[in-house]
């Protein structure tokens, strides 16, 4: 929200200085983002008239003009396209410095002498607007400071508010907090109904239900609508960040920009009786005012008149934009002025829908007081006949009121008050603070009882006037204590490995942790083929951004593509995160996995060893490692999901329950996802992978090891991890471990079979093993992998 300091000072008297008043609105939390100050320095810049204007003798784009400053006629060469005779713009006289450090001095161009500069609304630090002279109005004295003609010095302030202060939306909103915190009162606002002198009613129906429950609107024909905007609100529009486009449309801006209240003006020659308020039709097209034409569906809301049969023309988008063919023009001499009451659920996320982003929109959406329409439309009212003239009709008002929320009362207990903010306010304070923010308030035995005002959506509960109380009291008076008593102290169980452990150990196999957004593109899940079940978002940020993932994997690729696109050769990703289903009984379902994605070499460039790519196996071996901090004996079973490349992809199993995936992309994903590089990934359930049994003591045995290597022969399709189990289960307690340490296919090794070296390393805790207890357990082994793999040993 961007505002004008000396708009805000009119609505809230106050001797505080600027740099105060800035302090304090961050105090309060409406946290001051941007500060720009005008007219600080503008001695020797007055009020000229053009009396003269004639061509530059040597070039085609100057003039030379006589211009009265007051104190007599001057020589001014200017190039502004809009000089003119008659016409009054601000004058830098010879010796004035603008705001930029621009100092004047007389001077020749093109040989004819210039003493001073007409000037624009940039060189005197009030708009961004170079392309002319700054058009003052006919009636601005000659000779006047410039300062005291546009109302400066002054400064625009920009807030940032969170989406629970939607009532600072509004100058008046604003000043209301700034009256509770500088110990002010807000001034009264004169919206005093205006008399109906004519009779023009046109009759309005509301048929969207619940979602607007009140419509107000009044005609006012006979309206000189070429009229200038006058230039205190054409300033006030522009230090509040809107470009002044015509009087009509200036007054709805600046009666949102003042009271918060969005509005639209109508050209009631182009609208036809009755107009209808309802949801649009599906495929309905809808002109806005930007020339953009919609296509709408029963989600919108709309204006609707009766120029094709009744309600059946839709002529403004409710709560976002009007309509282009019902516009007002400088043709136009009869209006329609409206404001209503959208509520926030039927406005949220449509803008969006349709890429558009509006002041009004935005307003609706965070919610506006419902009893503003009829004061902004009497406040309207009297502005447009000040300037503009015309004859006002009776205002029109269609309300459904019991669908019209209304403040209920909250009890602020004084015990609960001091309990929470550690401090005792005096209770003549606490009356003050709320009263001053428009509050009602009655005081009762356990504190008091109050009824927050209409704009005031945010103040529910006890715990919201506590807040109000604390920081308007300000925070800083709030004493700084240690908690009392002792502190408990969260001791992770051993259990479980813990995510910091997890983290750790992926950065130290050479991958960096990523973190990317919980909702992807529907699009990218159909890509992967894992759209099932996933959760759509209720109101998404935006089109793209549309689901709950249903796995990391999708968003970690599309990050490491987007670092392989930007000649980073080789990646290595990992993520822990939580991934979403939808739940039968209602809801989504959350687990929380760990994924990792790697491209490019296996190893980083060096000279030792020869470059190879990343594989199947090297991925294998940090998930084994990750899974040895748990001490979790993982098993790989070859499978086919669709992103997987044939053949070189398996599921991850945790004692015989499938925990996860691990293999190689499927080029045609990788074609899809534009990727010019191999990837191999995986993705488990972090939960049974962290899995560990509590850690015991054990003896170590005193007596030696011996180690037997066997090499045996077996069918190629036989899984290591089905040999090792079955080694395991032969040896018994004696085998310590179990090391493969060659596997072979070729020469020696008939066809459609493999050679398994591995090395068994037995001890035993009471004696030291003979010969003989040795080749019974390789016998006993050799027995077993011959019975149930068909093994036998080689050579």
């Amino acid at each position: 929200m961007k505002f004008s300091e000396n708009w805000l000072r009119q609505h809230v008297p106050t001797t505080a200085s600027h740099e105060q008043l800035v302090a304090t609105l961050t105090a309060i939390g409406l946290e001051v983002e941007d500060v720009v100050s005008m007219g600080a320095s503008l001695d020797g810049v007055v009020v000229a008239c053009i009396v003269s204007a004639e061509k530059h003798p040597e070039a085609d784009r100057l003039q030379v003009c006589q211009v009265e400053t007051g104190e007599g006629l001057v020589q001014i060469v200017c190039g502004a396209p809009n000089a003119r005779v008659g016409l009054k713009a601000p004058l830098a006289k010879v010796g004035a410095v603008l705001p930029g450090g621009m100092k004047i001095k007389p001077a020749k161009l093109r040989g004819v002498e210039s003493m001073g500069m007409l000037c624009s609304a940039k060189e005197l630090g009030t708009d961004v607007d170079a392309s002319g002279l700054l058009e003052l109005p006919a009636d601005a004295r000659v000779g006047q400071p410039i300062a005291d003609c546009l109302g400066l010095p002054d400064a625009s302030i920009e807030i940032k508010l969170t989406p629970n202060r939607a009532d600072c939306f509004s100058v008046r909103g604003i000043a209301y907090d700034v009256a509770a915190a500088l110990g002010g009162q807000v001034e009264a606002l004169d919206a005093t109904p205006v008399l109906a002198t004519g009779t023009v009613a046109p009759v309005v129906r509301l048929e969207a239900g619940e979602k607007v429950p009140r419509f107000v609107g009044r005609a006012i024909d006979g309206v000189d609508a070429t009229v200038a905007t006058p230039l205190w609100m054409a300033e006030r529009l522009r230090r509040s960040g809107v470009r002044p486009v015509s009087f009509l449309v200036d007054v709805t801006q600046y009666v949102m920009l003042e009271l918060g209240q969005p509005m639209h003006a109508f050209d009631r020659d182009r609208l036809v009786e009755p107009v209808i308020i309802r949801t649009a039709n599906e495929g309905e097209a809808l002109k806005l005012l930007d020339g953009r034409t919609v296509a709408l569906d029963d989600d919108f809301l709309v204006v609707a008149d009766s120029q094709d049969g009744e309600g059946a023309r839709a002529v403004a988008l409710g709560g976002i934009m009007g309509g282009h063919d019902t516009r007002v023009t400088d043709a136009t001499r009869n209006v329609f002025l409206e404001a209503a009451h959208w509520v926030p659920s039927a406005i949220i996320g449509r803008s969006r829908r349709l890429g558009l982003h509006t002041d009004a929109g935005h307003r609706f959406e965070r919610g506006v007081d419902p009893e503003l329409p009829r004061i902004a439309v009497e406040y309207a009212t009297r502005l447009i006949l000040d300037i503009a003239g015309g004859t006002p009709g009776p205002v029109v008002e269609a309300a459904r009121e019991d669908d019209i929320a209304r403040p209920e009362a909250v009890l602020l207990r004084r015990e609960r008050l001091a309990r929470v903010l550690g401090v005792r306010v005096p209770d003549e304070e606490v009356e003050r603070i709320l009263r001053a923010l428009g509050l009602s308030v009655e005081t009762v035995e356990p504190g008091w009882r109050v009824v927050a005002p209409s704009r005031r959506f945010d103040i529910a509960i006890e715990e919201d006037l506590i807040e109000e109380v604390a920081r308007i009291h300000g925070y800083d008076t709030v004493p700084t204590t240690l908690p009392a008593g002792a502190s408990r102290l969260a001791v992770p169980g051993e259990g479980r490995v813990e995510l910091p452990t997890l983290r750790r150990h992926m950065v130290s196999r050479d991958t960096l942790e990523a973190i990317n957004y919980a909702f992807v593109d529907a699009d990218l899940l159909q890509a992967w083929s894992m759209e099932a079940d996933a959760v759509p978002l209720a109101n998404p940020l935006s089109g793209e951004l549309g689901v709950m993932r249903t796995a990391l994997l999708p968003g970690l690729v599309a990050a490491l593509g987007r670092n392989a696109a930007r000649q980073q050769s080789r990646v290595r990703l990992f993520e822990i995160g939580n991934v979403f289903a939808a739940d039968p009984a209602g809801g989504a379902r959350e687990t929380l996995r760990i994924a990792a994605a790697v491209c490019g070499a296996a190893e980083g460039e060096q000279w030792a060893r020869p470059e190879r790519p990343v594989g199947f196996h090297d991925l294998k071996g940090d998930l084994e490692s990750l899974a040895a901090l748990s001490g979790a004996r993982l098993d790989v079973v070859p499978s086919q999901p669709a992103w997987a490349h044939p053949g070189r992809s398996a599921d991850v199993l945790r004692d015989g329950v499938g925990i996860g995936w691990l293999g190689e992309l499927h080029p045609r994903l990788r074609e899809a996802l534009e990727l010019d590089v191999g990837v191999v990934a995986f993705e488990l359930d972090l939960a049974p992978l962290s899995e560990r049994a509590v850690p015991r003591a054990g003896r170590i045995s005193k007596y030696p090891s011996v180690r037997r290597d066997l090499a045996f022969v077996v069918d190629e399709n036989v899984a290591w991890s089905a040999v090792s189990a079955c080694v395991e289960a032969a040896a018994g307690p004696v085998l310590r471990d179990l090391v493969l340490f060659d596997r072979y296919q070729g020469k020696g090794v008939e066809s459609g079979f493999k050679s398994l070296a591995m090395g068994l390393i037995l001890q035993d805790e009471s004696r030291t093993l003979t010969d003989r207890d040795v080749d019974g357990i390789v016998a006993g082994v050799t027995a077993s992998l011959q019975r149930e793999h068909g093994a036998v040993i080689r050579g």
